[in-house]
């Protein structure tokens, strides 16, 4: 379980984030077109899990634009934009964005939250997944995990893209 805050106020998860060097757990997400899409379908490139609570707050749209933008140059690697959002409102906020270079991916029918430990156990936002970035190697392997300490925190991009280099 992650000790965290939201606006400054204690808020847990239901477990931790995997660590770094394990190997990462299948899972099986929905798709902006309701496709199903598990992580096995990006296997042979580096993967970027941007978690997050919603896509209609600010820093959670800032973070999906900043890992667009920074998606573009990065060679081998998909970034998947993982929330419990609708696959609906996910789609909605792409067009309207321009969002153009990552997966955005929906948790609301899955156990994803509970199995990468990032689901709310309490506090206004409980049900939603945390703010955390999760790095996988071509191999499956983690190489890099943050669990952002704040949720109305940006995560550090600079380190997760780091990951990947």
């Amino acid at each position: 379980m992650a000790n965290i805050t939201f606006k400054g106020n204690p808020v847990h998860t239901i477990g931790a984030l995997p660590k770094v060097g394990t190997e990462a757990q299948d899972f099986t997400l929905t798709a902006v077109d309701l496709s199903e899409k598990s992580l096995k379908a990006f296997q042979g490139k580096y993967v970027i899990l941007n978690i997050f609570p919603s896509v209609n707050t600010g820093v959670c749209a800032a973070s999906v634009r900043k890992f667009n933008e920074d998606a573009a140059q990065l060679p081998n690697t998909t970034v998947l934009c993982i929330s419990k959002d609708l696959p609906f409102a996910q789609a909605q906020f792409c067009g309207a964005e321009g969002i153009k270079n990552v997966v955005m991916l929906s948790d609301f029918r899955s156990d994803f939250g509970k199995t990468y430990g990032v689901e709310l156990t309490d506090g206004p936002l409980r049900g939603l997944l945390s703010r955390a970035v999760v790095v996988i190697d071509p191999q499956g392997k983690i190489v890099y995990e943050e669990q952002v300490p704040e949720i109305a925190q940006e995560p550090n991009y600079s380190e997760a893209l780091a990951a990947v280099k």
